[in-house]
């Protein structure tokens, strides 16, 4: 008996997961069959437009003709990991400091981080715009990297304080009295103990600047646009083009998708690392 209800709650699990997976995984699979639709596909009812002909290549070669994909796509890669790199430069000493020697008031220091993320981005627009069209860093990579970077350096210093609160501190007592520098504790004791943690912060670090579109869109016209650029540059005053558009998207989130992927069992590692001792 027992083993019958045990069988039919995994039955009932799995439906309910599968059923979650589906709807989630939904929109992508919609836009990617719009991608391969004409335009005027594209916009029939949603029957049609599965079970329909009019299956074809063309939006996205009239996407790479119209715009540089491969340029707007180096631009995302090096805003992306360029913000993860000196974000991670910054928070790693920051989370060591406030784990191993935290001060009175690093939980309300750790807290203030966190709500900063809850400051609606448009209520900095003007100032930061401002301040970068007088440093002369509108339209650059440089600019975008250093904006998210500080956007997400809260998140970045929450992960990684997570994680260093996890290692035994006597680890590294003992390495201070074998006449380890400060420099070497992080280098070779702390950092190769955390590489689970470092890297599903890394990861998430890469997917967030990967996604980020407000202020890109707004910091941002041609030199330095990313793919969320790409994208929004499909949508226009005469309307929109689903077809052309949903290329786009499948042409933007490939590559994050691919690299979420290949990298899930580190990204699920390190998120539930110290969870379980």
């Amino acid at each position: 008996m027992a083993r019958a209800v045990s069988t039919k709650t995994k039955v009932i699990n799995t439906a309910i997961v599968g059923t979650l997976g589906f709807l989630v995984f939904f929109p992508i699979l919609w836009i990617a069959i719009l991608s391969f639709k004409t335009e005027e596909n594209a916009i029939r009812a949603p029957l049609e437009v599965l079970f329909g002909s009019g299956w074809t290549f063309e939006s996205y070669f009239t996407v790479q003709a119209r715009s540089d994909y491969f340029k707007h796509f180096s631009n995302s890669v090096i805003i992306s990991v360029g913000s993860t790199f000196f974000g991670l430069l910054i928070a790693v000493p920051a989370a060591w400091a406030m784990a191993f020697v935290p001060a009175k008031r690093t939980k309300d220091l750790l807290m203030w981080m966190l709500s900063t993320k809850m400051l609606p981005p448009v209520g900095v627009l003007v100032p930061i715009y401002l301040i970068f069209r007088d440093l002369g860093i509108l339209d650059t990579r440089s600019g975008l990297v250093f904006v998210l970077m500080m956007m997400n350096l809260p998140i970045i210093i929450w992960m990684l304080y997570t994680y260093f609160k996890e290692i035994p501190g006597e680890i590294l007592e003992a390495a201070r009295m074998d006449g380890a520098t400060l420099r070497e504790e992080i280098l070779y004791v702390l950092t190769p103990m955390a590489v689970p943690g470092i890297a599903s912060t890394v990861l998430l670090n890469i997917i967030l600047a990967w996604n980020e579109a407000f202020w890109t869109l707004n910091l941002t016209a041609a030199r330095a646009a990313p793919l969320t650029q790409f994208i929004a540059s499909y949508s226009s005053p005469e309307g929109l083009f689903y077809a052309k558009l949903s290329a786009a998207s499948v042409m933007a989130i490939a590559p994050i998708l691919i690299l979420g992927w290949f990298s899930q069992k580190q990204l699920v590692r390190g998120l539930t690392f110290g969870a379980v001792k």
